[in-house]
């Protein structure tokens, strides 16, 4: 602006040598015109910059929300994706299960439509169960020779199943047994147990396949009150040990397990 307003000034005085008073007014009045104009043109440009400056930083800022947003929308979609890819593995390891327990019921339709036996899902798991009455004298560990019979077959067809192991469970009703051979019923139901266990290895079961537990009288499938809940308490129940190997986040939580 100063150098301007200089130029006029000096130009404005060399001309007044040489031309008219009413023409150097003249002039005059054009250059403060021109000057008046470059400063209001000046004042626009600045405010134009200013406008340019925070439509640029505004533009920035959306720039950087929008960036912001894709990466929590691709952090959302890989979860989506995640959980899909888990509820199919649960689907597929459902679906197989089923399959796996209605080839099981198939199995042993001869001995479960004799009442032999039974098949259910318990507590997630598949479960054979045989009543101790048809193994075993009251109050004894050892198989009758009907037991042995069904066992053996029982055992056939579990063996045939290939890459499942087996846990025996020995169950009893709540009447206490006290002896010198088995002081409670704990006792009982562990030998009971593994005499099942024996004799399944002995008729073809791998041995790293098959193992006993004793529950005693904690775990009933039916009220003890009546004779026929006692009935259906007492039983040996074959579980199909599940394969927590398809279970989905298997791999990851073996790998926080490992020391």
């Amino acid at each position: 602006m100063k150098k301007l307003t200089t130029l006029a000034l000096l130009l404005a005085i060399s001309m007044s040598a040489c031309v008219s008073k009413s023409t150097h007014e003249k002039q005059v009045k054009d250059l403060n015109q021109q000057l008046e104009a470059s400063v209001v043109a000046i004042s626009k440009a600045r405010n134009e910059n200013v406008a340019l400056t925070e439509e640029r930083n505004k533009l920035q800022e959306n720039l950087m929300a929008t960036a912001k947003d894709r990466g929590q929308l691709k952090t959302s979609l890989d979860e989506m994706k995640k959980a899909m890819e888990e509820m199919r593995q649960r689907q597929a390891e459902q679906k197989q299960r089923l399959q796996e327990f209605e080839d099981l019921t198939k199995r042993f339709k001869k001995l479960t439509d004799s009442g032999a036996l039974s098949v259910q899902f318990i507590d997630g798991k598949m479960v054979v169960s045989l009543g101790s009455d048809v193994l075993f004298p009251s109050g004894s560990a050892k198989l009758s020779a009907a037991g042995l019979d069904a066992l053996k077959e029982v055992t056939a067809q579990l063996a045939s199943i290939p890459d499942k192991r087996y846990q025996v469970e020995g169950h009893t009703d709540n009447v206490r047994i006290a002896t010198a051979t088995f002081p409670s019923n704990w006792e009982l139901a562990a030998a009971r147990a593994i005499n099942v266990t024996r004799s399944m290895i002995e008729a073809g079961m791998p041995a790293e396949r098959v193992s006993a537990a004793s529950y005693g009288d904690t775990s009933p499938r039916q009220s003890n009150d009546t004779p026929e809940g006692k009935a259906a308490n007492r039983r040996i129940a074959i579980v199909v040990v599940p394969d927590l190997s398809t279970m989905p986040g298997y791999d990851q939580l073996s790998k926080k397990s490992t020391p």
